[in-house]
């Protein structure tokens, strides 16, 4: 995650008895400035909100359940942290998707990284289980690969 810009990581399953909006409280000294919820599970989003900076902590949400309501802390609201949500990262297609092509081209946009696999298309299956056991990152599915 490093090289993609990460400068901690934190396993929610290895937090024992304290919540992960704890922990990263204590590794950011207080919040973090943005969290981005991107599994649409509304009690990580919750955790997201609450793990941000008071005043200016700004929680992205990516991952979207429409049938379930999402609580928050209103008084957190009213102390200035700030939640939003993000359509393809705000992005304008006819303006964005040239640029990032160029920068793609010019080598200055990294993506080849977030390819863990390269499957037959006739393989597909096996792309879906490498997602839910969380060992892929991005599949690249070829139709014309034997």
């Amino acid at each position: 995650g490093k090289e993609f810009g990460f400068t901690d990581f934190v396993n929610p399953t290895l937090c024992g008895d304290k919540k992960i909006s704890e922990v990263i409280k204590k590794i950011a000294g207080g919040g973090v400035d943005y969290s981005f919820e991107c599994v649409g599970i509304t009690s990580v989003l919750s955790e997201a909100f609450i793990s941000t900076r008071t005043g200016t902590g700004k929680t992205v949400a990516l991952g979207i359940n429409p049938a379930a309501p999402t609580e928050l802390h209103s008084f957190d609201l009213f102390r200035g942290k700030h939640v939003c949500g993000s359509l393809f990262g705000g992005l304008k297609p006819k303006l964005d998707i040239p640029v990032l092509v160029d920068r793609y081209l010019k080598k200055e946009l990294n993506l080849d990284s977030f390819i863990t696999h390269e499957l037959k298309f006739e393989d597909i299956n096996k792309a879906f289980d490498l997602l839910e056991k969380g060992k892929s990152l991005q599949c690249i599915l070829w139709m014309d690969k034997k």
